[in-house]
């Protein structure tokens, strides 16, 4: 999950000392253009405090109007739609056509969001099932398959780490690297086999391996939800990891390092086991092409690339779903 959700379950488990009451709001359908996606969530206090985002502002000036007339319910759900008619989506900022579906719960006392946020600090990934009547809720162990569901009934939500991404190196550009990451939903793992970069490392909540880049990547079992970056200038230990990560399902894998550089390690990695289509996937120079050079600049550009690449991967799934459904 982004920063930004978490930041909502945090503060709700903090509100729950006080004596207000309070909420938590979460998208659960979109129609047409949206400004947050189905499982963005707002935490919501009677008294009009409010941290995260459903919309680009004004429903949330809708709910906090709401929750201070004392026009919201503390014992049961309710399901809000904004933006049905013309005028409504204009008063409320929504895009052309959105429409978008809010499911409101009270949330104090409530022990499961403890144990979410135990849980994803550990680096587990949770899914979270509430149950409209009765509001029974069950957080269980999930897996990056899982994804947000509502039938009407009951909604399922995925909270913690859906995406990796793995540094080979700890150097400063990793650093930066692993402090944006964290904040865009990628658990982080960073490998670096030499002993005195290790000791200078200092960014908490993410795994550091010392094994060859090459073991490393085989022992995390990569997935398609992981990227692979290689950072540490060093060919023998960044080829090490490339050979195992371009033969690997990772949705990204690059390499830092000039276009001369690039062009000489892709005619090293033609002299092992790689097949020509393996060594195309590789992205080097890694990242976007915005003249960075700093460290944070390096970092922004390689981060904006594996979003790119993510929502293009997430945009084709979308119409090939749409395209079985009309199919059938």
């Amino acid at each position: 999950m982004d920063s930004v959700d978490l930041s909502v379950l945090k503060k709700l488990l903090e509100w729950q000392a006080c004596n207000f009451p309070l909420w938590l709001v979460t998208v659960v359908e979109t129609f047409g253009s949206s400004p947050r996606p189905k499982g963005a969530m707002l935490a919501l206090r009677s008294d009009g405090l409010s941290v995260g985002s459903v919309s680009g502002g004004c429903i949330e000036d809708d709910l906090v109007l709401r929750a201070q007339r004392g026009q919201l319910p503390v014992d049961q759900c309710v399901v809000l739609t904004y933006g049905v008619t013309h005028d409504e989506a204009m008063r409320f900022g929504l895009p052309c056509g959105g429409t978008m579906r809010l499911i409101i719960e009270p949330a104090n006392n409530q022990d499961w969001i403890e144990q979410a946020l135990r849980l994803i600090q550990a680096h587990r990934l949770v899914r979270r099932t509430l149950h409209l009547h009765s509001l029974k809720v069950e957080v269980e162990d999930a897996s990056r398959t899982d994804n947000f569901s509502f039938n009407g009934e009951t909604f399922t939500t995925v909270f913690g780490p859906r995406w990796r991404l793995m540094i080979i190196g700890a150097g400063q550009s990793s650093a930066y690297l692993t402090r944006m990451a964290q904040a865009l939903d990628y658990q982080v793992i960073v490998c670096d086999p030499r002993e005195e970069m290790r000791q200078t490392w200092d960014v908490a909540d993410c795994v550091v391996m010392s094994e060859m880049p090459d073991d490393a990547v085989l022992a995390i079992q990569v997935d398609a939800c992981t990227a692979i970056i290689a950072l540490t200038h060093d060919p023998k230990l960044d080829d090490m990891a490339l050979l195992e990560a371009l033969k690997s399902p990772a949705f990204y894998v690059g390499a830092l390092g000039s276009k001369t550089n690039n062009a000489k390690r892709r005619e090293r990695l033609a002299l092992f086991d790689l097949s020509p289509g393996e060594i195309a996937r590789l992205h080097g120079p890694v990242g976007l092409r915005i003249g960075s050079r700093t460290p944070p600049e390096i970092a922004i550009s390689i981060l904006a690339h594996l979003i790119s690449v993510r929502n293009s991967a997430n945009s084709s799934n979308e119409a090939k779903l749409t395209n079985q459904e009309i199919c059938s």
